[in-house]
């Protein structure tokens, strides 16, 4: 069955096609600047790349355009032959956890929640309702990027502040990245060959967020209310004192507004270290430059914090620590930084191991010693297969 996996953003639409269940990608692309000037869209086939210009008023141009360069390309012989398309949704509030067949109600419950994601869910549907025109006889399913968080418990998924923010506006910690988070604890099943393991999953990249995995279930998660909690990210504070906020406002003349994007794309360790590219930070840190060295103290510190309050909340029984997206995967620095914060866990870094260990060049596994209390894992992550499967699930299900 062919399956595409789709992440629609408000100017954008990724998109994977796969063979399934066999997992094999026949193509891959995205669709750049929809509803701008100067719209473009790259599509990779085995060897093969296409690129061009289009002009694209909206996703239905880009999805008409994309089903069209599949016949063309003879990717599929006929639009029949896309059985199912997953859809990528940021927000599924309190309601959803797990992917679902979206219907009338699925489409409606989504908008209603898109005050919880105004700049990704409204972008979301209008990629699913472009598919569902251009392709009506597939099954559409969408794949929430918080599903994977909602068995938090209530004592950790509430803020203390007055109750009916929650009962009345759904104010509560809801979590991100969890297709990444739910791959992994996927793949580290298999590993462990254990339907339950408990883990303390860090998925590092630009955006950053660490959940702790009990029996399998999610527990807790750095990320809360927005993907602005949490650790220092890329470009991201993480959690702060919200009381300089009015403070600033009044310091500076600059509206919530102003500050809020300050928060979100001039901070972490853009803030600290004046850019937040690793490549170029790490050169920096090897070479002793005083604000990358300040900004990685304190990267790799609020990372190795959240880590040992999660060794806490699961009892000190943890199976592995797993590092993975585009830091976790392929940094080793920030891993070493991290690692070697957590020696008083019984964590033993194996230096070789975790300089040779690198997603981008092929190599997965294990970065710590034998003797290391708690294995330490590198995983390429990949959240695009995760909505495959998912979608490939609820398909085979409906046809059988």
């Amino acid at each position: 069955m062919k399956v595409l996996s789709v992440n629609a953003g408000s100017s954008t639409l990724k998109f994977r096609l796969y063979e399934m269940p066999e997992q094999n990608v026949l193509a891959k692309g995205a669709f750049e600047r929809i509803g701008l000037e100067n719209g473009n869209y790259c599509i990779k086939m085995g060897n093969d790349k296409i690129e061009k210009s289009l002009d694209m008023k909206d996703h239905s141009d880009a999805v008409n355009a994309l089903l069209q360069e599949l016949v063309e390309q003879k990717m599929i012989q006929s639009l029949e032959e896309i059985g199912a398309v997953g859809h990528r949704v940021v927000h599924g509030g309190s309601k959803y956890a797990a992917s679902v067949v979206i219907d009338e109600e699925v489409m409606k419950e989504i908008e209603e929640i898109s005050a919880l994601a105004p700049l990704h869910n409204p972008a979301n549907l209008i990629g699913i309702k472009a598919f569902m025109k251009a392709v009506p006889a597939a099954i559409e399913v969408a794949c929430f990027d918080t599903a994977f968080h909602q068995t938090m418990p209530e004592k950790n998924y509430l803020y203390p502040v007055p109750h009916e923010w929650y009962t009345k506006y759904g104010v509560r910690k809801y979590g991100f990245h969890g297709m990444s988070h739910k791959f992994i604890t996927e793949k580290m099943k298999s590993i462990l060959n254990s339907e339950m393991p408990n883990l303390i999953i860090c998925h590092i990249g630009n955006g950053a967020s660490i959940s702790a995995v009990k029996a399998g279930k999610c527990i807790d998660t750095s990320m809360g209310f927005t993907p602005n909690a949490g650790i220092m990210m890329g470009t991201r504070s993480g959690d702060i004192d919200y009381t300089m906020i009015q403070y600033l406002k009044n310091k500076m003349g600059i509206s919530y507004e102003e500050i809020d994007s300050m928060l979100n794309k001039a901070s972490g360790l853009a803030g600290i270290a004046g850019r937040s590219d690793l490549r170029d930070l790490d050169d920096a840190f090897e070479a002793k430059e005083e604000k990358v060295v300040l900004a990685f103290e304190m990267y790799t510190d609020r990372i190795a914090e959240y880590v040992a309050k999660y060794f806490v909340k699961l009892d000190g029984k943890v199976d592995a620590i797993c590092f993975t997206a585009g830091v976790g995967e392929n940094d080793a620095i920030i891993r070493r930084e991290t690692l070697h914060k957590l020696v008083s866990l019984g964590i033993v870094l194996d230096e070789i191991k975790n300089e040779e260990t690198l997603c981008r060049k092929g190599t997965e596994g294990i970065i710590t010693t034998s003797d290391s209390k708690i294995p330490c894992y590198v995983l390429g992550t990949d959240e695009e297969l995760m909505i495959a499967r998912d979608t490939y699930k609820f398909a085979a299900e409906v046809l059988n």
